[in-house]
């Protein structure tokens, strides 16, 4: 294992192309928050109201295409509930939303800025393009799952930071560790990456990219980060289960 995890940081530090895909998908974040902050700084409050409500509208009907699209294929149909409930519990236990909260504050000021960032994250990081993406890399060298990603995640970034400020930038450190470390443990994980699994995943992240478009749309704000547990409860139960081959 150790020599394994050696090759792969040598190729994610100085492995010529190996982390393209990666970078590219970090690259539009970033380039999509600049030019959506400064459409943020010159937009008029009326507009950007519009906008909030346009970024909540497409969080909500991406987490419900995510569910209406996962849910028929999940073999486990209770186990999106007992995974919301734990991981609501051990979220809650560690304050996870007003941990985050008050780092996002320190570092930018901006009030609203958690709320945007955490949904940004949902988006970038809990969707199956990212999390296949850098095992095809890694694994086959096929960089299309992130490079289709990237496009998505460019023109997300730029409309959430026109929202939001150009704070949605640090999301882009997140899914660069995210990705980063899918393509590191590639070899490891495959074999536990079953499309159970996936579908699972995509069901609880789901309900979780639509509670963030309810907080935006401010029709309901749900703690969602004290939630974010959830999305390892699927690979623990899924696990559990597949040994009893259930």
């Amino acid at each position: 294992m150790q020599g394994l995890l050696e090759d792969r940081r040598r190729e994610f530090f100085g492995g010529g192309y190996a982390m393209i895909g990666t970078v590219v998908n970090t690259a539009t974040i970033l380039l999509g928050s600049v030019a959506g902050s400064l459409l943020h700084k010159g937009i008029n409050e009326r507009y950007r109201t519009v906008l909030m409500d346009a970024m909540g509208l497409a969080a909500t009907a991406l987490g419900i295409n995510s569910i209406v699209g996962a849910m028929p294929e999940s073999r486990y149909h209770v186990l999106f509930i007992v995974s919301l409930a734990v991981g609501g519990l051990v979220g809650t236990r560690l304050s996870l939303e007003d941990a985050f909260k008050r780092a996002v504050g320190k570092i930018s000021g901006e009030g609203n800025l958690a709320q945007g960032l955490s949904t940004a994250v949902l988006l970038f990081c809990a969707g199956t393009l990212s999390i296949l993406g850098p095992m095809e890399s890694a694994l086959h060298g096929d960089h299309t799952y992130l490079f289709t990603n990237a496009i998505l995640d460019g023109i997300t970034s730029t409309v959430l930071a026109s929202t939001f400020g150009l704070g949605i930038a640090l999301a882009a450190v997140v899914l660069f560790l995210w990705q980063g470390s899918i393509y590191l443990l590639a070899n490891l994980i495959a074999p536990f990456l079953t499309t159970d699994l996936l579908t699972e995943l995509s069901l609880v992240g789901g309900v979780l990219i639509f509670s963030s478009g309810l907080g935006i749309l401010q029709v309901k704000q749900v703690k969602t980060l004290n939630l974010l547990p959830a999305l390892l409860v699927p690979p623990v139960a899924v696990g559990i289960l597949s040994l009893f081959g259930i």
